[in-house]
This record gives C-alpha cells, structure tokens and sequence, in this order.
C-alpha cells in the first residue's frame, strides 16, 4: 500500500454532512484524480471535530491546517495552491475573534487550547468505518489486555481505582455499578449502552459513535467480561441515523476481526451486541424506563431497589452505562486508574463532554477537565458572548439543569458544585444566554418541554408539572400574581421530592433556579407586566419612532391584521388594540423606525 504524503481530513459529523460536507469530500477525490494524485493524497472522512460554529471543516496533514467554512466551490482552490505548490488557502483559515488574526494551526485556537480530549480523542481524525484506523489508534487494545492479563476483578478494581463516574446524569460510579452486576447471580447477564440522548442541544453520544464507534463496542465487551454477561444492547435513538450506520458497520467488522462473537481473541470469551431503536422519548433515559421500551412495553419508570444491576432487561442483571462513560473505559485500561484520576478534581475524575451552544461565539463540542471553570468554558473556549452582548446566564443539564449566573462563573464544573448551585452535570447540554433572553420565559421553555415528555405514572409529574408549565404561561401573558410566585415555589419542591424517577425530581429546577436568581424578573412581569428582554408577545407593544419614518408603507403592507394606517411619505401608525405583535413590520422596516417595548 503507497505512504501518502498528505491527508486531507473531511468533518463527517452530522452537522457538517448536512452542509454538503460528503459532497466536499467527493469533489477533492475527484479534482485528485484529475490531476494524477490519488497515489500521494488520501481523503479521509473522518467524524466530528468539535468546532460545529465553523463547519464544514477540512484538516491537511501532517502540517495541520485547519480551514473552515469549506464548500465544495473551493476544492480546486485548495488543490491548486495548498495540494500541489504548498501554499495555504488563506482566505479559509480561522480568524480569532479577539486579535482577528488568521490561525492555521488547530492547536493554536483558544476553541481547543484547554480541552483534553480522551472520549473524542479519534473523533476527527480517523475514518470511522474503517476498523483498521481504529485499531492503529489502540482500538480493541485494551479488551487484548483484560482478556489475556487481568481477571475480572481485576479489571473493576482499575475502574474503581479510577474514579470514573457515570456520565449519563446520575454520576454513580461506574467501577461500584460493575461490581454489583459482577456479584448478581443469573444464568444470564446484559449490558446495555445507554445511546438515548434527549436533551435539547446535546449531541455529545451521537457524535461519538458517529466518529469512533469501536471504543463503544470495546468498553461494552470488557463490561461484559467484568460483569460475566455474554449480550450486550445498544439502545439508541432512531433519529441518530448517521450515528446507527456507522455503529451498524462496526459491529460488522469487529465480528468479521473475531472482536465480537465466540471464542473472542481465542479466549474462549464470548459476548455480541444487538441494536436496540427508541422512539426518542426524554424519560427512557431513566435506565429502568430505558430496559421496558427495549422489553417492547411503555418507557415508564419502575420503583428501586431492585436496580437493574440486580434485576433489569427480562429480569435478568443488567449493567447500563452511557456512551461518554464507556469512550472513557480503553484509555483507564490501558493507561491506568493513576492516569485518569489525576484529571480533574477530588470528587471528579477525568474529563466531560459538553455540547455548548446558544448564544456564545464558538458553539460547538468540548471536552474539558473536571474542575474547569464557566468562565474558561464559556469565555475561553467558547469565544465569549456572540455580537458582544452581556452573559445573563448559563443552563447546565439540559431541562434537568439550572439557570447559573454571572456570580457563578468562577464556579469549578463538577457533580457536587453544580448541584450545590442549584443545577446538575446531566449528559452534558450546556447552553448560554445574553442579556436579551427572558428568564421567566427560559423557565417556561423548558417546562413544556418536561411536561411534554412525562411519561404520566406518577401525578407529581404528570399533574404537577402541567400545574406549573400553566403558571408560568400565566405570567409571560401578564396575569400572574405575587401569590403566584409563591405557589410556583411550593409546588416545585413538591414535585422535586415526590416524582417517582430522575425526570419529574429535576422537572422543577429551571423554575427554582430562575426564581432564585432572577427573581426581579419574575417581579417585573407580575407588577409592572413587563419583559425587560421582550420575549414575551403580550408583554409587548410595538411603537413607530416619529424622527425616523419616512412614510414608505412598507411596514403597512406587511401587518396581516392592517393594525398600521397612513399615507406614503407620511408618518404611521400603529393601532395597539388590533395589533397581533408578530413583528412582520419591524423585520421590514429598514430605517429603524419601529420599537418595541
């Protein structure tokens, strides 16, 4: 096989695809061909690389330059000038925000300068369907090592050792779970990856097994030798195709390797994996609701003890871990428990994935050490708050988290401190708002969501919730009172201590957090029936500013209730009894002669 002199890197991840990132890569193939370079640079599709802000990317190594916003338009350009004479494509390069200077090495950009990144440690770099670039980057290492070297107390103990906790919300730790799986006696034993990812925003488990699939089946067949189960199930979302695909093909391989199935590595140890769809319903990723849907009955929640370690899939022990904690689960192995706890804090150990989006500069994938602080996330990694606009607040866990505020952005990330500040780790959505957000409505947001995918057993959530989804809905239209607030407090905790499962005990905390640092906001929409972000329609009213009208109607053609009158180069106005507040007139406007207040 011919050494390449170049490789040239395409982002394959969902995002840039849906950017005509496969048709970027079928062109530079075809414009190689054309000019007689096949034998000397190969194009590799690769998954996610993290910085989704600036997709489609494209990487040339070895000199790793990074160019962004790539078209299928450019392809000659770049083979032209960067492929064949050497000299970069300047105009594709990364500008920095701060100094707006070009930077061509990925190394060098604030987006990756304070991420460690071990659970996308292959995501965009190597072909993910290609199960020998795996294995050249220590794929199925790690399983050689347990199989032939370790028992599999041995094996938990390393895990314990490590201090690698779950990464799915819960943040039990994973070594402990194992171990009590291991101890379940039963003819038969599972172990389940949890692929279920339903938190608005979050994307961090669907890109990993879109970019490294094998470090998912690896991780999930040393589980198995841990705990002595010969299935595993991977229970996914079947909205995640791109992701299914490629899981699909790997498992393929690894069994056409001898990775997967009997007698593996001539061991005499066997264990296979299936694919399990979901419907996307939030509440199945509640482990217990999770193994009913695979069970072919509603994702519902059951009561626990017993955990599923004990009594899960058909009634058997079932171990349940995430994608995130097992993509950590190779690396602890091979490198050692030593290794990974020296990451992070006292409490957390290694690192966490979070899909940071919303109003921030560099929205994309980032993996950071436990202990990092918001402000290095947010400000550093991040790029700091798009259009320059003030930070207001930072929703962490996704509609199970909390709304954190400026006083919280020197906050260390982990499972305690987030959860002392009155919002959780969750899977990993983290989403940043600016001063034009409304908090109330944020809280309203994220209630509908909730009570919209309640599975209903249990009434603190399916009664509860719906109670406070109307009370908020009650104030964002002005007809809130102050005794109102009181009873979206007392009705929160109520919620959060008598719902059954992990959905309706977090339900309440954008409402709790929100009204324990935004209280003002609250406040202002109840006494003076204003929204000072004007996110609320029926808080709003919409004004024709007199010094800046210059009467060319175009805002009266646009209002579909005819709330605008007066005659062409004169002043208008706007008849806010009929006005619908739909905003038609102020996006066609073009001399900023309407406001709203």
């Amino acid at each position: 096989m011919p050494k390449h002199r170049m490789h040239l890197l395409v982002c394959g991840g969902t995002g840039c695809k849906s950017s005509d990132s496969d048709l970027l890569a079928r062109d530079l193939r075809n414009e190689l061909e054309r000019q007689d370079l096949t034998g000397e640079v190969q194009v590799v599709m690769t998954g996610c690389f993290g910085f989704c802000e600036q997709g489609p990317i494209l990487k040339v190594l070895p000199e790793n330059t990074f160019y962004v916003r790539v078209t299928p338009d450019d392809v000659q350009e770049i083979v032209a000038e960067h492929v064949i004479k050497g000299r970069p494509v300047e105009r594709l390069l990364y500008v920095d925000p701060e100094t707006h200077k070009k930077v061509s090495d990925s190394k060098g950009m604030e987006f990756y300068k304070k991420q460690i990144r071990i659970v996308l440690r292959n995501c965009g770099f190597i072909n993910p369907e290609n199960i020998e670039e795996a294995i050249a980057r220590d794929a199925y290492a790690a399983l050689g090592k347990v199989l032939t070297e370790m028992t599999p107390q041995e094996t938990i103990e390393v895990i314990k050792k490590s201090g690698l906790r779950g990464r799915g919300g819960g943040g039990f730790p994973t070594g402990l779970k194992w171990e009590i799986t291991a101890k379940s006696v039963a003819d038969q034993k599972y172990v389940v990856c949890n692929a279920d990812e339903g938190d608005p925003g979050a994307f961090m488990d669907r890109s990993v097994l879109e970019g490294d699939p094998h470090t998912v089946i690896e991780a999930m067949a040393i589980n198995g030798y841990c705990t002595g189960a010969s299935k595993g199930l991977v229970y996914i979302r079947a909205e995640y195709p791109l992701a299914i695909q490629r899981l699909k093909h790997a498992l393929n391989q690894a069994r056409e390797y001898g990775l997967l199935g009997e007698d593996i590595m001539g061991t005499g140890f066997n264990f296979d994996i299936e694919i399990r769809y979901g419907a996307g319903a939030f509440v199945c990723g509640e482990e217990t609701a999770l193994i009913h849907s695979m069970e072919g009955h509603r994702g519902e929640p059951t009561f626990k003890p017993p955990f599923p370690s004990e009594s899960g899939y058909l009634g058997k022990p079932t171990n349940v871990n995430n994608v995130e904690t097992y993509a950590n689960v190779p690396p602890i192995i091979l490198k050692g428990a030593e290794w990974f706890s020296s990451i992070g804090t006292e409490k957390s150990k290694g690192t966490k994935v979070f899909a940071l989006a919303g109003k921030v500069n560099n929205v994309g994938l980032v993996e950071v050490p436990m202990g990092t602080t918001l402000r290095e996330v947010i400000f550093e990694v991040g790029g700091g708050i798009k259009g320059g606009k003030k930070f207001k607040a930072v929703q962490t866990g996704g509609p199970s988290g909390g709304c954190l505020t400026e006083k919280h952005l020197d906050l260390h990330i982990d499972y305690d401190n987030l959860l002392s500040a009155g919002s959780m780790m969750g899977s990993g959505g983290m989403i940043v708002m600016d001063e034009d957000d409304c908090m109330v409505s944020v809280a309203r947001y994220y209630l509908e969501f909730t009570v919209e995918e309640s599975c209903g057993k249990c009434s603190p959530c399916r009664i509860g919730n719906k109670r406070l989804f109307e009370l908020l809905d009650k104030i964002t239209k002005g007809n809130g009172t102050m005794e109102d607030l009181d009873r979206l407090r007392n009705l929160s905790e109520v919620i959060r201590d008598t719902s059954l499962c992990g959905l309706g005990q977090t339900a309440p905390n954008p409402v709790l957090s929100t009204l324990n640092n935004f209280y003002d906001e609250y406040v202002e929409h109840v006494t003076e029936h204003k929204c000072r972000a004007s996110k609320c329609r029926d808080l709003m009213t919409y004004w024709i500013l007199a010094e800046n009208c210059v009467g060319c109607t175009a805002c009266a053609r646009v209002c579909p209730v005819g709330a605008i009158s007066g005659e062409r180069k004169e002043v208008h106005h706007i008849d806010k009894s009929i006005c619908i507040k739909c905003g038609a007139c102020m996006e066609k406007c073009k001399f900023n002669a309407i406001f709203v207040s």
